[in-house]
């Protein structure tokens, strides 16, 4: 008897599920108890059940049809962008998910897959589930509970998947269109997600906080941090889980992913040194770049996302409108403005002496992609912002266009005595009871 079919290879589908689980690791406990303490607390425990809640929701949609909207076959609407824009909704419930995974879009343009389609799909799932915990940083505080339990699966369906599509799922924005113009004669390049995920959060986040409205004034004003070290902890997670989050990319335990993870790290460091808010945006920015850039590159990505994040919070955060939407968190700045840094970025920096997969030596060269410092293709820059515009419209649209209409239903906010009370009025529970209500009183 034989564990293994021949196509697949025990090391990268262990990789690839090692991998899945620190991006889940990411998400619970790392953003739960990331923003569960950093929230007032009298909220810890409504945001941390909020992220287990959302992780959870999003797993169901994902099998149940966001798997293959992403990741399967195009669903054609129409010419141009219509036509690649997002893939058939398909379950992949039941027996027949146990062969060679297969991205339809992408077969041939990279090596074949050496794990089975229930890897790629929890591993894509993942990516999909932080998605929506990272905007719910913009909106805790205030956002009524019900409407964050339909609104998850409908962004996860409506933006999320599209998202994914157009990028990774070789959509619109992964192809080349040369009948268009030379100078899209290459897809968008985003290695893990700062388009797909941290643009589209800080986005959606954004839009959601100016739709709901800001949390009460005195909560506002009073933004204090429950648990400083429980936050600490949340945010140790989420840089080490990034080791899955980028490495796992390349699809492969090759060279290429170990480079992504060197870069991950130097970028991150960097960026922490750099300033205030730092890891995050280290992070965040070098997301969409880590296996297309040589280390020096990090270091530049580092740097440069941790002062615009810095530039962004204190400058562009005190104009008019930054300070009339209420994102509790940041979250438009921490993950907006570095994933689209880092997504310009790419376009400035990619390397082509970086190899993503090797050619045969022969008739198929190796892929490599080239930016404007070192390939001399400085139109890349231009695909990166296109693709860009395009992904911060759609899920602006679809985030405003969900929220009015279950507005229409329902209320987006909590009542305003719900929001005096926080957790025990949504939840009756609090994180820090008070210790007359749990102590039994022996006095009499």
């Amino acid at each position: 008897m034989n564990p293994y079919p021949d196509w697949l290879s025990p090391g990268d589908n262990a990789w690839q599920l090692v991998a899945a689980t620190l991006v889940g690791l990411m998400s619970i406990p790392g953003i739960a108890v990331l923003y569960g303490g950093l929230v007032q607390k009298k909220w810890a425990v409504n945001t941390m059940l909020m992220a287990f809640t959302g992780f959870s929701l999003v797993l169901v949609v994902w099998v149940l049809w966001g798997f293959k909207m992403g990741f399967g076959e195009p669903q054609k609407l129409g010419p141009g962008i219509l036509g690649a824009a997002v893939g058939k909704p398909r379950s992949i419930l039941g027996a027949d998910n146990q062969h060679q995974a297969v991205i339809p879009l992408l077969d041939g343009a990279m090596p074949k897959f050496r794990f089975p389609e229930t890897t790629l799909a929890y591993f894509q799932f993942v990516f999909a589930a932080i998605t929506p915990l990272l905007f719910l940083g913009s909106v805790v505080g205030r956002i009524n509970f019900k409407v964050w339990l339909i609104f998850v699966p409908l962004w996860s369906t409506f933006a999320y998947s599209i998202n994914a599509f157009l990028v990774w799922g070789g959509g619109f924005w992964a192809q080349p269109h040369t009948g268009v113009s030379s100078l899209f004669s290459t897809g968008t390049l985003d290695y893990s997600g700062g388009y797909v995920i941290h643009l589209a959060a800080g986005t959606s986040g954004f839009v959601a906080a100016a739709v709901i409205g800001p949390r009460l004034a005195r909560d506002r004003e009073r933004a204090v941090p429950n648990n400083l070290p429980i936050a600490a902890v949340g945010a140790g997670i989420l840089w080490l889980g990034w080791n899955g989050f980028n490495g796992g990319d390349p699809y492969f335990a090759g060279a290429n992913a170990s480079l992504a993870v060197l870069n991950t790290n130097l970028a991150t460091a960097v960026a922490l040194l750099s300033g205030i808010n730092g890891m995050i945006s280290g992070l965040v920015a070098i997301t969409p770049a880590a296996g297309f850039v040589n280390s020096f590159g990090a270091i530049i990505i580092g740097v440069v996302a941790s002062s615009l994040v810095w530039m962004s919070w204190n400058w562009l955060g005190r104009t008019r409108l930054f300070r009339k939407v209420d994102d509790s968190l940041g979250v438009v700045h921490t993950h907006g403005v570095a994933g689209l840094a880092g997504g310009l970025l790419v376009g400035v920096l990619a390397d082509p002496h970086i190899v993503i997969y090797l050619g045969n030596g022969k008739d198929v060269k190796d892929v490599t992609n080239a930016g404007w410092l070192w390939g001399h293709h400085p139109a890349q820059i231009l695909v990166q912002l296109c693709a860009a515009l395009t992904i911060i419209a759609w899920d602006a649209f679809v985030t405003f266009a969900i929220l009015k209409v279950l507005g229409l239903f329902m209320k987006l906010r909590a009542p305003e005595e719900v929001l005096e009370q926080g957790d025990i009025g949504v939840h009756l529970e609090e994180a820090y009871p008070d210790e007359a209500l749990v102590r039994a009183d022996h006095t009499h």
